[in-house]
């Protein structure tokens, strides 16, 4: 009876989900009214949901959760002192001479978008905007230039730093300690975000390098889809100095942030902080050159910190302290504050401007949405496991044939099934805890599992009827681009991501080699 009660709980989530009922609440909803029925029935204990207090306030206090709302924080900044415009606006003379040049401008600026963004809803919707109306006036096939735009606006999700992934890396590490608990490993070994990074970083760059061989086959096979812009319809190439003040500021911003974890000097959740401070100093830079000063001086001694952190030890009250490092310390302090007087000119500018309280809003609404449907996830991930839901999947897929390739095969076949009709963060709360500690107690390695989740999970956003970026663009493009063109445009792209999929599953020191090399 308790196999039957899982099975019901999970197959009536997933339906009330298709109906469109609230996340968060369906999935605490529908825990209870299984966990009460179960009860009454003889299925189920009470005594199981005395553990939900102390999950939600672990979770609540969770540090590496800290990391959402700032990355959120950083990505809203970002779109609202419209960087995305400059970057499209000067890759696209850059590039448009060429053949398929406007596509593949519209994928470099979407890879550079997401490891300093990583919002799909903006990246995809201001790609729309600024370039689907050139693209279309060029020439451009219209289902190439609406599935370039999509796929490129979903890099967000794999690319580094991701939200996917800090969620991905929370919901892994619990995963992971409960599989090695039950093979009977008491000081169990941990798989952090960073991990998850670092994995990431090559098959996001690889699904980014078959975006651009696909658009250049293209616009050689057939030019008709993708022709260059006329030398004398469009504005010169660009100056090396203005492609250089373009770029620059993102790309630094990206080696802050992702250098800073790669190379051990902050945790994911510290770097978030570095990227959102930082995407407050680049809107300034951007919206009010009168405040340079301030601004260039808060990076100066946001990079002195960084490079002192690196190699001084500047913690306080250890009983010996070398004359260098009480040096490095006093230097740390005048930086600090200098970087305190940067950041609060930078965001009183921003509040004057009144761009400050629409991020603010738009972090707080994206945050509050994500923690509730963690908490909703944990009440049905302790009701699921009360009714032995984890036994059983891990029975089924234990019996499965092809053993640890057939269980792998299956599961992401599924996930990918239910990206068609689910978000993302429904399949990671409601899906990965289910599947994930029976491959792991397989022997799967975590972060190769994480990383082929966060690629699957990645083509949620592309697959029609549900598939959020189809959606955004939708609501941007002109009344000319047909809905069909959009779902035929995001084909070949979904076929491409599935093909990066399995290139990861046939050679997984894509995303192991590098965690290895930088964390042993």
């Amino acid at each position: 009876m308790r196999d039957v009660f899982a099975i019901a709980l999970f197959g009536g989530t997933c339906a009330f989900l298709l109906a469109g009922y609230p996340v968060a609440f369906t999935l605490a909803g529908s825990a209870l009214v299984f966990a009460v029925v179960g009860n009454m029935l003889g299925a189920f204990d009470f005594a199981i949901l005395g553990a939900l207090v102390p999950q939600i306030f672990g979770r609540m206090t969770n540090s590496v959760l800290i990391a959402v709302p700032l990355f959120v924080f950083m990505g809203v900044m970002l779109e609202r002192s419209r960087v995305a415009e400059d970057l499209l606006e000067t890759m696209g003379r850059l590039f448009g001479k060429r053949p398929g040049g406007l596509g593949i401008a519209v994928t470099a600026v979407g890879a550079l978008l997401a490891a300093s963004t990583g919002i799909v809803g903006a990246t995809v919707v201001t790609m729309g905007l600024l370039c689907l109306p050139v693209m279309l006036k060029r020439g451009y096939d219209p289902k190439l230039a609406t599935g370039a735009i999509c796929a490129a606006g979903t890099l967000g999700q794999i690319i580094p730093p991701s939200i996917v992934l800090v969620l991905l890396g929370e919901v892994l590490s619990s995963s992971f300690q409960q599989a090695q608990l039950k093979r009977g490993i008491f000081s169990p070994e941990t798989v952090s975000v960073g991990d998850l990074f670092a994995g990431a970083l090559f098959p996001g760059l690889m699904l980014v390098g078959f975006y651009l061989i696909y658009q250049i086959g293209l616009a050689v096979l057939r030019p008709e889809s993708s022709p260059a812009i006329a030398a004398e319809e469009g504005e010169p190439e660009p100056s090396t100095r203005a492609i250089l003040r373009v770029l620059l500021p993102p790309v630094a911003l990206i080696i802050a942030v992702l250098g800073s974890i790669l190379g051990g000097i902050a945790t994911p959740t510290e770097a978030a902080a570095v990227g959102a401070a930082g995407a407050g100093l680049l809107a300034v830079r951007r919206l009010d050159p009168a405040a340079r000063l301030p601004v260039h001086a808060a990076v100066l001694s946001m990079i002195g910190l960084l490079v002192l952190t690196g190699f001084v030890d500047l913690r306080l009250g250890r009983e010996r302290v070398t004359g260098l490092e009480q040096a490095g310390i006093v230097v740390a302090v005048i930086l600090s504050a200098v970087l305190a007087w940067g950041l609060a000119t930078t965001f009183f500018r921003l509040h004057r401007a009144g761009i400050l309280a629409e991020v603010m809003r738009a972090t707080l609404s994206i945050t509050a949405m994500v923690f509730v449907i963690l908490i909703g996830a944990a009440l049905f991930s302790l009701v699921f496991r009360g009714f032995g839901g984890d036994d059983l999947v891990l029975d089924f897929l234990h019996n499965l044939p092809g053993g640890v390739v057939g269980a792998v095969a299956v599961v992401m076949a599924t996930m990918f099934v239910l990206g068609f009709f689910l978000d993302f963060i429904e399949i990671i709360y409601v899906v990965v805890p289910i599947v994930a500690p029976p491959l792991l107690l397989l022997g799967v390695d975590p972060v190769w599992l994480g990383i082929m989740f966060a690629v699957n999970l990645q083509t949620s956003f592309l697959t029609p009827p549900f598939g959020f970026a189809l959606f955004y663009l939708r609501g941007v493009a002109p009344a000319t681009v047909r809905t069909q063109d959009i779902y035929r445009g995001i084909i070949p792209f979904v076929l491409i991501q599935i093909l990066a999929l399995l290139v990861l599953a046939l050679v997984p020191q894509l995303a192991l080699w590098l965690p290895k090399a930088l964390y042993g």
